[in-house]
């Protein structure tokens, strides 16, 4: 009966959207959030209601393209466009950065917290490569901008406490601020225990405790220039991975960068920026802390990353063009050793990464060409030389037992093309775009060693002899505007061929006790993916308004087989209210029953879910200071659900009471 009440919800709120008289008023976009997400943990929305502290990870799920692939209650893998990370460009600032976990624990999302960033860019497609090649498209995490406002000392204070895993987080942020020198100080502090899921079952393994600290300063050389340096360091210990078999004693990472900016509306070049960076992550996997296991294990993994980047914009004419220069260094290592219960044996050791360092140079450049008032054409490129080399002579000779002919380098030529045409009107804007797409294997997919997946219980080689990667793109946009009214559809699809996926090997035996067998990273000769949403609002008055999204998605290999961790059909209905000082909204969303898995790849059917949230938010003043008080309820009804992108069907958290408090000291 719950579901059918739900459902009925949500047809009512969709009626409500479309039944309604239309009247001239403003009406600001509050469904859409595929290319800009704001962040900044100090900002109070009044549109889309959400926890001021809330990681990373929810902010970015509230796209309608993302999605967080989930094996524990952090650290969750980030998909967008139904592509995984290893089909995305994914950066800090602009910063190369490559997790060391070869089970992919530690995203790089992971590595830094909503008190460092500003926004997130999100570029779906080939419109994210400015960063680096990609199929799916590009996700930039954007730190502060320099803020020379000689505004004095501010300081912010952070408290937050969910009652579902006994959730406490702890914030402090200070930023002194003058004509020319700037500092930014930040700390945020997350410990979670065992989280719930639905009728009060308790999630094993499924605590952390994290710290993130973060430094920014800037100093302003004159008028048009000035440089930055900024420094992350992120610590997290006693994580737990209720969907995998190890768990993480320590995941860390130092994060490092110098800017210098350039800025000049009266020369030909407007602007330039160019950045050195370096970072360094630190990734340690063990199981001590299970109880029954069938060989211990330690699997630590290092990841270090040199790099820079120079970025320049000129405007001329009815040109607006960006180029960016880029390259990084980086080198991925990451072993194993298995001690056997008997003592008297020994132990066993070898390299799941064999020390692989990648050498990246490309370059980027974008034309935005205004055709009229109304109308843009915009097209991109970019050219990148890729090298792979293995610095470790017994990886190597690990590999070249089921390859003899390879050497120690492969290098590689990537390209990467876009076009879209824009047009935007009073009450109608357009795009229509194509784009084609390279990339390289990742370090697990070329060169991995007897990697385990808990997915499908099996373990994986990668293959140094495979293709590049390449995708074909078409995408569609449009909004309708009327009045109060506002209807959106968006829909994308990717033509990928050589196609990276796992393919079972019976000639080999696993590593792994308790594997399926082994499987050997191949490619398909093509594999499809699409999707479509459509999204709509209605503002009744300036301070009640409602909206809603539902979305289709779709993927297949030439095999005739579905492609794992496709989303099934979606929605979303949400009514807010809205004043200057509270606001609040009750929000259902849900998913439809995945029929099309794929049980060649592991999966299994999820069954359809629906969860009612409601979120409320205050902002007081007391004299010249500033209190944000957000607080609510997620999953009201306690729904006890899986999604389709929760690894091995772990369950989410059950029904969550919160608060979040920033007190801002002006």
């Amino acid at each position: 009966m719950k579901k059918y009440i739900l459902l009925g919800l949500s047809l009512i709120f969709t009626g409500l959207l479309l039944a309604q008289d239309i009247e001239n008023t403003t009406k600001k976009d509050t469904t859409s959030l595929d290319e800009i997400i704001v962040v900044g943990r100090h900002k109070l929305s009044n549109y889309r209601q959400e926890k001021t502290l809330s990681s990373i990870d929810d902010f970015l799920e509230k796209s309608n393209k993302i999605t967080m692939i989930k094996r524990g209650n952090y650290a969750w893998e980030a998909s967008l466009n139904n592509m995984n990370s290893n089909r995305l460009s994914l950066t800090i600032d602009g910063m190369q950065i490559f997790g060391a976990c070869t089970d992919k624990m530690d995203p790089i999302t992971s590595y830094v917290d909503v008190s460092n960033l500003e926004k997130v860019d999100v570029g779906s497609g080939q419109e994210g490569t400015e960063n680096g090649h990609c199929l799916g498209g590009g996700i930039d995490l954007q730190l502060p901008q320099s803020t020379f406002y000689d505004s004095g000392l501010k300081t912010t204070i952070d408290l937050g406490y969910e009652s579902n895993g006994n959730y406490k987080t702890t914030g402090l942020d200070m930023e002194y601020s003058s004509t020319t020198f700037y500092l930014n100080a930040d700390g945020i502090y997350r410990k979670s225990d065992n989280y719930k899921s639905g009728r009060n079952k308790e999630v094993l393994y499924s605590q952390f405790e994290k710290y993130n600290i973060s430094l920014q300063g800037g100093y302003k050389l004159n008028n048009h220039e000035s440089l930055d340096a900024n420094v992350i360091y992120d610590k997290a210990t006693d994580v737990g991975y209720p969907a995998l078999p190890m768990d993480v004693s320590l995941a860390e990472a130092l994060i490092t960068s110098l800017t210098h900016k350039y800025s000049n509306d009266s020369t030909f070049i407007k602007s330039l920026e160019t950045k050195l960076y370096f970072n360094t992550i630190t990734h340690i996997m063990d199981d001590s802390k299970r109880p029954l296991v069938p060989i211990r294990m330690d699997m630590p993994g290092w990841s270090d990353t040199y790099g820079f980047y120079s970025k320049a914009s000129v405007k001329e004419n009815k040109h607006d063009v960006i180029f960016n220069f880029n390259g990084y260094y980086n080198r991925s290592l990451a072993e194993m050793t298995m001690y056997p219960n008997d003592s008297n044996q020994p132990a066993m050791f070898m390299y799941t990464w064999p020390d692989v360092r990648t050498l990246y140079t490309g370059i980027y450049a974008k034309d935005s060409y205004s055709l009229n008032t109304n109308e843009t054409l915009s097209t991109s490129l970019r050219f990148g030389f890729h090298k792979n080399r293995i610095a470790n002579e017994t990886g190597l000779e690990s590999l070249q037992i089921f390859y003899p002919e390879i050497s120690d380098t492969k290098s590689r030529f990537l390209t990467s093309f876009s076009s879209n045409y824009e047009m935007k009107k009073h009450v109608f804007d357009l795009t229509l775009g194509l784009g084609y797409g390279e990339r390289a294997p990742t370090v697990s997919e070329g060169y991995g060693f007897f990697l385990f997946n808990s997915f499908d219980n099996y373990d994986y080689i990668g293959n140094p002899t495979l293709k590049n990667e390449k995708a074909m793109e078409a995408n569609f946009k449009t909004n309708y505007h009327f009045k109060k009214l506002q209807i959106g559809l968006e829909s994308s699809y990717f033509h990928i061929m050589d196609y990276i996926i796992g393919d079972i090997d019976v000639t080999l035996s696993p590593m792994t006790i308790g594997a399926n067998g082994v499987q050997v990273y191949t490619q398909l000769n093509n594999a499809t993916i699409f999707n479509v949403y459509f999204n709509s609002s209605y503002q009744f008055s300036k301070t009640f308004s409602v909206n809603g999204t539902v979305g289709y998605n779709y993927g297949t290999g030439s095999n005739d087989v579905s492609l794992p961790l496709i989303k099934p059909f979606s929605y979303l209905a949400e009514i807010n209210y809205s004043t200057p000082l509270f606001n609040a909204a009750i929000q259902l969303e849900g998913n439809g029953n995945q029929s099309k898995y794929s049980h060649f790849y592991g999966e299994d059917e999820t069954p359809q879910y629906a969860i009612l949230n409601l979120n409320l938010g205050n902002i007081l003043y007391i004299k010249e200071h500033k209190l944000v008080l957000k607080y609510g309820i997620e999953n009201i009804l306690d729904a006890n659900y899986s999604t389709y992108a929760d690894w091995n069907n772990i369950p989410r958290q059950g029904r969550n009471i919160y608060i979040n408090l920033s007190y801002l000291i002006l």
